[in-house]
């Protein structure tokens, strides 16, 4: 198999990461993804990963919280999903580092881009943890600016469905699933495949998006030869 891409930045929510389990963490659903992105590196491929923390803490739905202090609670939730992860590519015999964008240093090295890129360039894959740093940002929001700063070619975003549609398709069973759209398609109809912040980062510096679905880990494996049966924003 030949990738069609160079570098990649694949998005993964926390959710993904617990399995069928409500929260927390399914350790064989993560080493599953894992054994794809082993063999995204085997192919050539430089990947780096943002992750969400979702399946620990959502800060947008801790009620009465103050909103900064919640978020960073999520960003500490994302630290352990990206810990969780670089574990199960290292039993896989793959190289990873984390870097966080809040330092912690007695467990990941603190996010600087010229060493994420140094560390792409020799085989190993980089997870960013602790999204931007800061409140108010969403790892989606993440996922467009470590993109952006490492020159990522795409971002993946890995799902729980297989694509954008026009409407939820958990709730409407004639929603329409759009093969491609423009970034300027998903602002104005309002589309969820990112926040609005994170489709207009990605927008500006012109990176494109691929949304297909996780629940079979091998499209990760597809996806980076071109071939995939999910939505293309470009």
């Amino acid at each position: 198999m030949k990738p069609v891409y160079k570098r990649v930045l694949l998005k993964l929510s926390g959710e993904v990461l617990a399995g069928g389990k409500e929260s927390g963490i399914d350790f064989d659903t993560v080493l599953n993804v894992c054994e794809r992105i082993k063999t995204s590196v085997e192919m050539g491929v430089q990947v780096a990963i943002v992750v969400g923390g979702g399946n620990f803490w959502r800060g947008r739905s801790s009620g009465k919280m103050d909103r900064t202090r919640a978020d960073h609670m999520g960003m500490l939730a994302t630290s352990i999903n990206a810990l969780a992860l670089a574990d199960g590519l290292e039993q896989l015999g793959v190289t990873a580092r984390v870097q966080t964008a809040i330092e912690m240093r007695q467990i990941a090295e603190p996010y600087i881009r010229n060493k994420a890129v140094r560390h792409l360039e020799k085989g190993r894959v980089v997870i960013f943890g602790c999204g931007t740093g800061n409140p108010f940002f969403s790892t989606d929001t993440a996922a467009a600016l470590r993109a952006a700063e490492i020159g990522a070619d795409v971002i993946f975003k890995a799902t729980n469905v297989d694509g954008v549609y026009d409407s939820d398709p958990k709730k409407n069973p004639n929603a329409v699933k759009f093969d491609t759209l423009s970034h300027l398609d998903v602002l104005q109809k309002g589309l969820h495949v990112m926040d609005s912040t994170a489709a207009s980062l990605c927008m500006d510096n012109e990176i494109e998006i691929l949304v297909f679905n996780l629940d079979d880990p091998d499209n990760i494996v597809r996806a980076m030869t071109g071939e995939h049966n999910g939505t293309l924003v470009k």
